[in-house]
């Protein structure tokens, strides 16, 4: 056919355009089908997500590189280098059982608190490498409750490290926080009755800044970034300006408890990573009960206590948005979509086909389940996976599910238990290639080496299904 060069007969010009249309209807419409056959008969994820994709040319937009790769390439490796701080009381836990999920899925090595830390890096301690267990290095991913100290975090991390973080509205945020550390923080102990409204009135009267536990009780966020929670009123607002810039040097994204999801729509991309890999289950959440209701007053109190976490929050949730647009708004609305449509397929599949029922510690029956307890004034609710959990014709494993559900403490003993008997076992092979094999059978060789029989014994890995308690 030759070519339209506007001297043409204007008919074929109008017949042309309408081929095209119709082409293009056709594409459609078999975009469409095609999403709707495997949202309704269990296809790949991440193919029903190219569907989407292929309609919002906006979706190819790229975030900001990172050393130089754009995150916008198709076929992309996924990114294993991943630091994300985890801040108190921010949806933080959920974002940390997904990256040890995908840890675990990708073989990695997930930097892990040593035995004297319990599950956090010695927090309320700046954080020090020293903290993390030598059976958990050299680490790929680090994402366990710590002060964060760049400097020293970045000595032991790859240098092509993302650094991640969530911030949380300071109203809600810090009425989590007096709940939750009630019985813990002497700031909130001070306070009769244990009322927020009277803390809150004359909060000087019950602060003690000096204390060790003092940073839940003012701008923990400012915290557990490294800042000075305590800088001066007449100083607040100039430095937190200063320390949101700082932050925004270090973290290719900070993520917002309110809008969850969209920050997992700029996460996935930033990392490269699956749909499937963002898949989550909502963890460590109060009963209704243990919540306070805020005015619009006492909300106004919290955020004026809280200047500098206000001002960190404000300028991180603009910059969330300001991302999201640059993307397209309506493309992200349906990746949002898509990622609950799934999310809420794979936790039936967990489930026996229906939504999970939050449960009270004391009714859940697999005590491994059971989330930690902060104090009887406050309950923290979790799941039960049903005794009959047979995923059919979905492909999915108990074990899978057991660690979409499974609390920070047991999940954190758990992977450290696991990477010690991998760390032993390359050990012992490293060693086995550099010790020369002298005669004799296998048995006496082992005999006649103490340190490789110790280690051989320790390096033993129980078998069967997943079992946590200690």
């Amino acid at each position: 056919m030759t070519p339209w060069n506007g001297s043409g007969d204007s008919s074929h010009c109008c017949n042309s355009l309408w081929k095209m249309s119709q082409k293009k209807l056709f594409l459609v419409l078999v975009a469409v089908t095609t999403i709707s056959f495997l949202l309704h008969h269990g296809g790949h994820l991440s193919w029903t997500l190219e569907a989407f994709r292929m309609g919002c040319s906006s979706m190819r937009s790229s975030l900001p590189s990172v050393d130089g790769v754009s995150t916008s390439s198709r076929g992309r490796p996924k990114h294993t280098s991943v630091a994300f701080l985890k801040t108190h009381k921010t949806a933080s836990t959920t974002v940390q059982n997904m990256l040890f999920r995908f840890a675990e899925r990708n073989n990695l090595t997930v930097g892990l608190p040593i035995t004297a830390c319990d599950h956090q890096f010695c927090y309320p301690r700046l954080f020090s490498r020293n903290f993390v267990h030598p059976h958990t290095t050299p680490p790929d991913i680090v994402t366990s409750h710590m002060r964060f100290s760049h400097s020293e975090v970045r000595r032991f991390m790859p240098n092509n490290t993302i650094y991640i973080t969530i911030l949380r509205e300071p109203g809600a945020m810090f009425e989590s926080l007096f709940s939750y550390y009630n019985q813990y923080c002497q700031s909130f102990r001070r306070v009769p009755n244990g009322s927020l409204e009277t803390f809150l009135d004359h909060p000087w009267m019950y602060y003690r800044q000096e204390e060790n536990d003092s940073m839940y009780a003012r701008n923990t966020l400012t915290f557990d970034l490294g800042g000075d929670k305590d800088r001066l009123p007449v100083n607040a607002a100039a430095y937190a300006k200063r320390f949101a810039a700082k932050v925004e040097r270090v973290f290719s994204l900070v993520m917002i408890s309110e809008h969850f999801d969209e920050s997992l729509v700029l996460l996935r991309r930033l990392l490269s990573w699956d749909l499937e890999d963002v898949l989550y289950v909502k963890l460590n959440m109060r009963t209704a009960s243990s919540k306070n209701r805020l005015s619009a007053e006492l909300r106004g109190k919290i955020r004026a206590w809280n200047a500098i976490d206000t001002a960190l929050y404000d300028h991180f949730n603009t910059s969330l948005w300001r991302q999201l647009k640059m993307l397209g708004l309506a493309c992200v609305a349906r990746e949002v979509q898509l990622l609950r449509h799934a999310r809420d397929q794979l936790v039936r599949g967990c489930f026996g086909g229906r939504l999970p029922q939050l449960r009270s510690a004391s009714q859940i029956v697999n005590k491994d389940l059971r989330p930690w307890q902060p104090s009887s004034k406050v309950s923290i609710v979790g799941y039960d996976l049903p005794t009959n959990t047979s995923i059919k014709g979905s492909g999915l494993q108990q074990d899978m599910c057991m660690r979409m559900i499974l609390p920070e403490v047991q999940y954190t003993r758990l992977l450290l238990r696991s990477q010690s008997v991998r760390y032993r076992s390359r050990l012992l092979h490293r060693h086995a290639q550099h010790t020369p094999r002298p005669r004799g059978s296998q048995r006496e060789r082992i005999a006649m080496n103490p340190e490789v029989r110790h280690l051989g014994k320790q390096g033993k890995s129980p078998k069967g299904t997943l079992r946590v308690s200690q």
